[in-house]
């Protein structure tokens, strides 16, 4: 029996596969609302979901690039004590850094942003920026006396 699964099933597959399983778990499926039979309509259905779930994530993707474009012209600069020989106190954090984009108007989760390390000396350092699986910016942050 083919079934399309309408949610995640551990060790069998991800929403939208088409599976062919044995006749008794194929009905246990569509009785418990985890699948349907895969017949032309119900196919149709999934591949026009897909294509749409496609156009959506181009214009995404797009929009992203966008944002990225605008992202990496900006410089970010914080201000932080330092000590003797220059030596930074403590390091700039994600979610200061976060909350420096929101200033500028960019709605950035804190989850988003990776530091290769702790931002703790004097400098530019280049942060990168997750916007999204297949956009990552570079900003540039500058520390200063």
């Amino acid at each position: 029996m083919k079934v399309i699964l309408l949610e995640d099933i551990k060790k069998k597959g991800k929403k939208g596969d088409i599976l062919n399983v044995k006749d008794g778990y194929g009905t246990f499926l569509i009785n418990d609302k985890k699948a349907v039979i895969a017949n032309g309509e119900n196919v149709r259905n999934l591949d026009r979901s897909n294509e749409r779930k496609k156009v959506r994530e181009e214009e995404l993707i797009k929009e992203c690039e966008k944002i990225k474009n605008k992202l990496e012209k900006e410089k970010i600069e914080f201000k932080v004590k330092v000590g003797a020989g220059d030596k930074v106190f403590g390091s700039v954090s994600v979610k200061q850094i976060e909350k420096e984009l929101k200033g500028l108007g960019y709605d950035i989760d804190k989850k988003c942003i990776k530091l290769n390390g702790s931002l703790s000396s004097l400098g530019t350092h280049v942060v990168s920026v997750e916007l999204h699986k297949k956009v990552v910016a570079s900003i540039k942050i500058n520390l200063v006396k």
